[in-house]
């Protein structure tokens, strides 16, 4: 592969130089220095930054006409699109703050994110399912005839809201308390606003994929969306439009890696300068076979969560000093590794890993429906790690009980709640076991009475509750008992046994 004459910096502008701008605004001001530039592109079709810049401009109006105001929240429950992007920047146009959901979240478990959100307006095809909050259609968002002007600048309160089923099994909603602004001429990340080109096969609705797309549209570079994942396609659309940023998931690079060789050197994938991986452990070999395949400068791994109170990052040339590591901390915040008792770790030791942001606890994000887990200043995302004498942080476990699927979080509880419900279940307990496309697949243990399971129809009962990620891939039944009498279970215990088996 071609390597590009000078790698990217990955580095940010001090606050100082910033001249921010509401995230509303910021498309009219790329479509009226080059109307006819390539904003957005998806299944063949290309919107210019003037034809991209109208639709917002008239989805906004009309969101107006249906009372969204400044302030307010717009849950947005589509399928990866244009219009989803769309209504994110009309949102924002609005002064109002745009909460991505997925549009495949079952009714119960919808319900429960849109009681703790208090949406103005849910933007769903299905509007059934959005119970008694006020709900339209995709096509209802948009009037030809409204007028397409720019509207005066508001700035929303938050950037976004993302939901999560949180640790305990119940929903949560992470809103960002930075207010939705962004400098249409300081892109972060060495990105470049003239002819820079950003791919994101990721869905809209996890918190990494929507805002990296969005701000890449707001600096003014060519995007090109995937309707869903497919490594083939993926790799065509690199080289159809000369893609020179990729953002994905450790699953998304085994399926590429995992295409016959001849399907690879199919493609030209040399204009890549920028392979950024997110959201979960990139296992060793993986991330070496990219390292080898499109050059060490070229991949980055940024290690942080939807709440923004910290995070590390770390690039190939890095890695491979410091191979299985997941980078030092990012400018503007301080981590530490604390013991049980909340005492610091020694270097090398292994504890529970801790961030504060220099401007402060509670100035990056705020929950509904939960609260943080924090010693002093510093809060936790639940992970365990450990630093070595550099200040590069090592992974050991990612959260206690949470696994992570393709790159999404599934939290045991929540499964666990929706398979006790089940008729003749008696108890069970979700763990994640090792898959070298996911990651780690959802494992049922199942216990009943007599140690028998209709596995069919349990998984037909879920399919109704819970979303598709989240459901088991395999399940086991016991009639051991899985729970003490105070309810306690030795889940490390029992994913252990399974991995050794």
């Amino acid at each position: 592969m071609r390597r590009p004459a000078a790698p990217r910096v990955m580095a940010t502008p001090g606050i100082g130089e910033m001249t921010p701008r509401g995230m509303g605004v910021l498309l009219d001001i790329h479509a009226a220095r080059d109307p006819d530039a390539p904003a957005l592109s998806f299944e063949g079709v290309t919107l210019t930054r003037g034809q991209l810049a109208s639709r917002v401009n008239r989805r906004a109006r009309t969101l107006e006409r249906l009372g969204v105001q400044a302030g307010d929240f717009v849950a947005i429950a589509l399928p990866n699109s244009p219009a989803f992007l769309e209504l994110a920047f009309a949102t924002w146009a609005l002064g109002a703050t745009p909460a991505p959901l997925s549009h495949k979240l079952p009714a119960a478990e919808l319900a429960g994110i849109l009681d703790l959100l208090k949406p103005r307006l849910v933007v769903i095809d299905d509007a059934g399912k959005a119970g008694d909050w006020p709900a339209h259609a995709e096509a209802d968002t948009f009037d030809a005839a409204a007028d397409d002007s720019p509207l005066p600048e508001k700035i929303a309160p938050h950037l976004k809201a993302i939901a999560s089923g949180g640790s305990t099994g119940r929903p949560k909603v992470i809103v960002d308390m930075s207010p939705g602004v962004a400098d249409p001429d300081r892109p972060l990340l060495g990105m470049l606003p003239e002819g820079d080109v950003l791919m994101n096969p990721g869905p809209l609705y996890h918190a990494a994929p929507f805002g990296m797309t969005c701000f890449a549209l707001g600096w003014g570079l060519h995007v090109v969306l995937m309707p869903r994942f497919d490594a083939g396609e993926a790799l065509r659309l690199i080289e159809r439009h000369r893609v020179r940023w990729l953002f994905q998931v450790p699953t998304m690079m085994h399926r590429i890696w995992a295409l016959p060789e001849e399907t690879k050197a199919r493609y030209d994938i040399s204009s890549l300068d920028a392979v950024m991986h997110i959201a979960a452990p990139c296992p060793p070999w993986l991330k070496q076979a990219w390292i080898d395949w499109v050059g060490a400068e070229t991949v980055w791994e940024l290690y942080t969560g939807t709440e923004a109170m910290g995070g590390t990052g770390i690039n190939g040339v890095q890695w491979l000093q410091k191979p299985g590591s997941v980078g030092r901390v990012l400018p503007g915040y301080e981590m530490r590794v604390l013991r049980r008792d909340g005492s610091p770790c020694d270097v090398d030791e292994t504890g529970e890993i801790f961030f504060r942001p220099l401007r402060g606890q509670g100035t990056t994000y705020r929950y509904l429906g939960a609260e943080p887990k924090a010693v002093g200043e510093f809060e936790t995302l639940g992970d365990l790690g450990r630093v070595d004498t550099d200040g590069y942080l090592f992974l050991a476990d990612r959260r206690v009980d949470m696994i992570l699927s393709g790159g999404a979080n599934v939290y045991p509880a929540e499964v666990e709640a929706a398979i006790d419900a089940f008729p003749g279940v008696q108890c069970s307990v979700v763990i994640g076991l090792p898959d070298e496309d996911l990651g780690q697949r959802v494992h049922a243990i199942v216990e009943t009475a007599d140690g028998q399971l209709d596995q069919v129809a349990l998984a037909a009962f879920l399919a109704d509750r819970i979303a598709r990620y989240k459901q088991p891939r395999s399940f086991e039944a016991t009639a051991e008992r899985l729970r003490d009498d105070a309810g306690k279970v030795r889940r490390s215990q029992l994913r252990a046994e399974r991995v050794e088996a």
